[in-house]
């Protein structure tokens, strides 16, 4: 019989420890271990193992045997959702959707499960109870006939039920909630976590049936449980925005079968997510004309471009040490380039809070932006706008010059299609793109350029 063994383990990463410890020393976070009963089951290679691992050699395929003409994918009808999974769901798929509470996870699970009219989706919730998901229905105008509601966290019997209704689709809210009986840990434990998840794959492989499991995330961003979890499942999505702001932008931070550059970019309303099919359009139309420390330029997401407009204020500091923040915009990257405006300008802002702020709520990594920033600055901290009708795009280094970016072309249609006159870029790109009558090239060779041409 299994012996149980008493174990602390570290809710943040999974680090396992035969006595309690204040800091882990696997993540460095503290306070994070709790105790957990963990049977040791030492078992033998039985003779009945052989034969099962005899049959499974039997069952080998070559990869050019293997046929998959009826494992398409599941076509959501949600351009924006589609786009981020690659093209639509994958049968037999595991996907874990992690975001803020209250930002719209389950929302966006009832919206796709209204999309598909005709598959059997089962929803399984651990934190509310089906008149409280009916109630949600309804507000949000669901139909949908096999359509089916299980308020229940135990995995055994949201195993027997799926085996018994065989549903395509099964969504589970939360992951956290569900626990398997066999475990002494509660709920949310990083043993539940793990071994709940490694079930479900299984289940899902085995039976050919698409998961989704909503994830909570914790303070600092990153979805509960141990990083092991993120490894396990195909794809990992998060849903970020502030609860605040009208827009929600939906991430791929990992995906098996398909693109994690690709976002989708969603409005939170009333009546549920509505999807922005032109972020362009919809993050520059409260943009005012005239205005110092704000310019436009060009991200690009996946497979298409967005335009963006960055913003700069840069006031006199009332501290010691000034202020730098950065919302939705690299913080190194602002240290950096302030850093440039200092030794390359002779900006001075020592003595001056540096605030930077990717207006829409929408975060980009990109550098091509770089330039677009730098420029920000200057206008605020000069007091002198620039022209509305110009996009400004290039990445600066630190000795201040302008360096090239990929896929300028199809930033720049982007920009045409919004009545863009005026385009800033590095003089490397000017050679490689289709120049168009209507547009007013400004290439710069550095960040001085820069300043002089266009401020």
């Amino acid at each position: 019989m299994a012996k149980p063994v008493t174990k602390y383990i570290c809710q943040n990463c999974g680090y396992s420890s035969l006595r309690w410890l204040g800091k882990c020393p696997e993540c460095d976070s503290w306070s994070s271990f709790v105790e957990e009963i963990v049977y040791s089951d030492k078992r033998k290679l039985s003779s009945n193992t052989h034969n099962i691992v005899e049959s499974k050699i039997t069952n080998l395929s070559k990869v050019s045997d293997i046929d998959i003409t009826e494992d398409k994918r599941v076509v959501i009808g949600m351009e924006e959702l589609d786009r981020v999974l690659g093209g639509g769901i994958v049968p037999g798929s595991v996907v874990l959707v992690g975001g803020d509470p209250g930002i719209g996870k389950s929302t966006l699970m009832m919206q796709l499960s209204d999309k598909i009219k005709d598959h059997t989706i089962l929803y399984v919730s651990g934190e509310e109870s089906q008149k409280q998901i009916k109630l949600r229905c309804e507000r949000l105008g669901f139909e949908h006939d096999e359509f089916y509601i299980l308020s229940e966290t135990s995995l055994e019997i949201i195993a027997a039920i799926v085996d018994k209704l065989k549903p395509e689709i099964v969504i589970i809210d939360s992951i956290q909630t569900i626990y398997r009986n066999e475990l002494e840990s509660s709920p949310g434990s990083v043993s539940q976590l793990r071994e709940s998840t490694a079930a479900i794959i299984q289940i899902a492989k085995a039976k050919n049936i698409s998961f989704f499991l909503i994830g909570h995330i914790t303070k600092e961003g990153v979805i509960a449980g141990p990083k092991v979890l993120e490894h396990m499942v195909d794809t990992v999505l998060q849903f970020e925005g502030e609860r605040t702001h009208a827009y929600r932008v939906l991430r791929a931070i990992k995906n098996r079968f398909g693109s994690t550059n690709e976002i989708g970019i969603f409005e939170m309303t009333g009546t549920g997510l509505i999807e922005v099919k032109n972020p362009s359009e919809v993050f520059l139309a409260q943009r005012s004309r005239g205005i110092s420390g704000s310019s436009v330029s060009a991200s690009i997401e996946g497979s298409r471009p967005i335009l963006i407009e960055v913003q700069a204020l840069v006031s006199s500091s009332g501290y010691s040490v000034p202020q730098r923040t950065a919302t939705g915009f690299d913080y190194k990257r602002l240290a950096i380039l302030i850093a440039v405006l200092e030794k390359k300008i002779g900006i001075h802002l020592s003595k001056f809070d540096v605030f930077v702020n990717i207006a829409g709520g929408i975060k980009i990594d990109e550098p091509s932006i770089d330039l677009a920033a730098a420029m920000s600055i200057c206008s605020s901290f000069k007091d002198s706008p620039l022209d509305a009708d110009m996009l400004i795009l290039g990445e600066v280094g630190l000795s201040g010059e302008t360096r090239g970016i990929s896929f300028a072309d199809r930033r720049i249609q982007e920009a045409i299609k919004l009545g863009f006159k005026k385009i800033v870029l590095p003089k490397n790109n000017l050679k490689n793109i289709k120049k168009s009558n209507d547009l007013e090239y400004i290439p710069v060779e550095n960040i001085q350029d820069a300043i002089r041409l266009i401020l």
